[in-house]
């Protein structure tokens, strides 16, 4: 066919608004990605049954039928709350959270006698509660899309959650350690037989609150004062802010004992910062100011010791573990030793011997997971959890909102820095942490946590690739915000 003989289409006659592309909500394609998450959930259900039991038994499909049930209603709340939102983010999210499960499954089995394993419950054990903390997850994470049909509406309560923040992050540091430490690090709250960890809520009220703050001191803070080997540096006068939340992760690194935590809070602060500002500077600075501080806390331990024994007892861990294999460095070295026998492809999922690393579970699951899918595996892992992040800042380039762009870029390298933290703790690249691998390790904080994290990226780019309104006055505006820049970022984005 020619192009004259190639019908005209009008504006008019779509409905399309001439230079703007109309978005698809893609709902379909996020329940395709999502129905082939929950088959690779059961195919490594029935992989693990098949290397343990040496058959696979009728129930084997449970545990991936309960969680399909439960993302299969969370598809259907983001179809009636957040139509435009990324089509990625819950598919991914699936995937990594029926794995966990699956493995926290799997651990099951191995505690149980074998001729009890093809009997045991499907949902008991720790794998069973996964189940019900990933259910409780995912309805409070559902409730949030629904409380928070504009985020911008968060910013109301910025210094409140600010508050809230600080005081979560303080509690487990001036409670007795019967009431607070595991393994060392002071991060929870026990009562009786209940825990929680409230530093993961902690860093969501936190970002909230440097969003906000950052958004309105955005202009005084790009201010340079000189320019130094092509950097711009800041006026000494403002760096203020900066060194007061560097003494705040100091101080969860001294009195909680977790360089994990400490770092975690600096850095989204320091980034956040850096995207509202663009200051190079001030990355340098963020750095120099947290390593600087891990060093002296490092060194008073080995001299002064008191409440910075702790850390420098880790740093000593890290730094050669071989030294004690059987006492302190006990569990990193059998941490190290699972992923070096799983090699390139694994043993197998049930295959492996992950019951070897004390707290496989929680801090080391990523440590036992990979001895039974190699380095192929850990790799796919990661690329998901990549994708989540990569998702996530897509969504604070793409929305209009200078505070949406800030809590997006915040978030997605909040969670970034996580998953980077705790692997980095197993495979002794920094020193270990009592940081949960997201959406993985067993508990219901973080998984809750993780999960209201991904409710503010779904709503977030649900703004940002909702389509441009058409007619004139306020129903004009688009979904996302008024056309508020930062850097010159496009006020009409729209994403397919």
């Amino acid at each position: 066919m020619t192009a004259a003989a190639t019908p005209a289409v009008s504006p008019a006659t779509t409905g399309e608004q001439p230079g703007v592309r109309l978005a698809r909500s893609r709902r379909n394609a996020e329940l395709s990605l999502l129905l082939l998450a929950l088959v690779l959930v059961a195919a490594y259900a029935a992989i693990v049954e098949a290397n343990m039991l040496d058959t696979v038994t009728p129930d084997f499909w449970m545990p991936a039928a309960a969680l399909g049930v439960v993302f299969l209603g969370m598809h259907l709340v983001i179809r009636w709350l957040a139509p435009f939102a990324d089509p990625a983010l819950l598919p991914a999210v699936a995937l990594l959270n029926g794995i966990g499960v699956g493995f926290l499954r799997r651990l099951d089995l191995s505690k149980a006698a074998p001729v009890e394993r093809e009997t045991l419950a499907v949902f008991a054990g720790i794998g069973g509660r996964q189940l019900a903390w990933t259910l409780a997850a995912v309805v409070l994470a559902a409730g949030l899309l629904a409380l928070m049909r504009d985020h911008r509406s968060v910013s109301r309560y910025a210094y409140t959650l600010g508050l809230a923040g600080i005081v979560l992050v303080m509690i487990p540091a001036v409670l007795p350690g019967r009431f607070s430490e595991i393994n060392g690090a002071k991060l929870w709250i026990r009562v009786g037989g209940f825990s929680i960890q409230p530093g993961e809520f902690a860093k969501l009220a936190l970002l909230v609150f440097f969003a906000y703050y950052l958004v309105r001191k955005r202009e005084v803070l790009s201010l340079a004062s000189r320019r130094i080997l092509g950097i711009d540096f800041p006026r000494g006068r403002d760096l203020g802010p900066v060194v007061v939340v560097w003494l705040i992760s100091l101080l969860v690194l001294v009195f909680e004992k977790d360089l994990g935590t400490s770092l975690l809070y600096f850095g989204m602060f320091v980034v956040t910062l850096y995207i509202a500002t663009e200051r190079v500077s001030w990355l340098l600075i963020g750095l120099v100011l947290f390593f600087g501080g891990a060093y002296l806390a490092y060194v008073l331990g080995g001299t002064v010791g008191g409440p910075f024994a702790n850390f420098y007892t880790r740093a000593e861990i890290w730094l050669d573990p071989f030294a004690e294999p059987y006492d302190r460095g006990y569990q990193l070295v059998q941490g190290l030793l699972g992923l070096g026998s799983g090699g390139l492809f694994g043993t197998g999922p049930g295959a492996g011997e992950p019951l070897e690393i004390p707290e496989v579970q929680n801090d080391f699951i990523f440590a036992g997971i990979g001895e039974e899918i190699g380095l192929f595996g850990l790799t796919a892992l990661l690329v998901t959890y990549l994708l989540i992040v990569e998702r996530g800042l897509r969504a604070g380039l793409a929305v209009r909102d200078s505070f949406g762009k800030l809590v997006a870029g915040g978030l997605a390298f909040t969670l970034g820095l996580q998953v980077f933290v705790i692997v980095g703790g197993i495979s002794k690249l920094i020193p270990l942490t009592g940081q949960t691998t997201p959406f993985l390790s067993a508990g219901g904080s973080s998984l809750m946590a993780n999960w209201l994290l991904i409710a503010v990226l779904l709503r977030i780019s649900d703004a940002a690739r909702r389509p441009v309104t058409q007619g004139s006055g306020p129903a004009a505006r688009p979904a996302g915000g008024p056309p508020e820049q930062l850097h010159g970022a496009p006020t009409e984005v729209i994403r397919p």
